[in-house]
């Protein structure tokens, strides 16, 4: 593939409430020997996986307003504010999907640009717009309001929802931002050959689980 190999694509994610510090820990682990891009964990373990993965480049990635996306803007905000306090490089939140399916686009974007504003610039904020939920319509309209509200990144999927990680979904979100926008496919990737064809249609970033089986493959002749 042209540009960064597909290792520093990956944020390697754990957000499974079952999942313990050793887990965690694992996680990180396996993020240093594969040097993805950032590990991605439920705000309860942000400080420990910034404390394994210090020095090594890797970011800490975490969540806001997740999986759901319709709590209150003002919590939302302050999740994201004391996850990047206690050391989280990236926010992934959860746009209000009834809100804009309302036609409440003021709303939207006010709920995006509070999280931003409470990131401070200190950290990269993702907009996940649960596109499967969405029409094309819908998911123009989410990615335009991401980007209006200042957000570094739109997001196709929490994974704890309908898949939507699609390469024509993908395509109509960077068709949508632009090429100085980053969009990140999630969900149900597991291979890296799809991995590859999500890149393909424009995703600038992989959110998977499977980042240890993904890279399995891609050393062994899944180029």
């Amino acid at each position: 593939m042209n540009g960064p190999q597909l290792n520093r694509l990956i944020d390697h994610t754990l957000l499974r409430p079952e999942a313990t510090p050793d887990d965690v820990r694992r996680l990180c682990d396996e993020a240093h020997r594969f040097d993805f891009f950032s590990v991605c964990v439920n705000t309860h373990f942000v400080p420990l996986a910034a404390e394994r993965v210090a020095g090594s480049g890797i970011a800490v990635c975490s969540i806001a307003g997740f999986p759901l996306g319709a709590v209150d803007t003002a919590v939302k905000a302050f999740e994201a504010g004391r996850a990047v306090e206690r050391g989280a490089g990236e926010i992934d939140m959860v746009m209000n999907v009834g809100a804009l399916k309302a036609g409440e686009r003021g709303a939207v974007r006010d709920d995006i640009s509070a999280v931003v504003e409470a990131c401070g610039g200190r950290a990269v904020v993702k907009v996940i717009i649960e596109a499967a939920l969405l029409d094309d319509p819908e998911i123009a309209d989410a990615c335009r309001l991401s980007v209006e509200a200042g957000a570094a990144f739109v997001k196709s999927s929490t994974g704890f929802g309908p898949p939507g990680a699609d390469p024509r979904t993908i395509r109509l979100m960077r068709e949508t931002v632009g090429p100085d926008i980053g969009v990140k496919a999630s969900a149900g990737i597991r291979t890296a050959a799809f991995a590859l064809e999500l890149v393909a249609a424009g995703a600038s970033r992989i959110g998977t689980s499977a980042g240890v089986q993904i890279m399995s493959e891609w050393m062994h002749g899944g180029r």
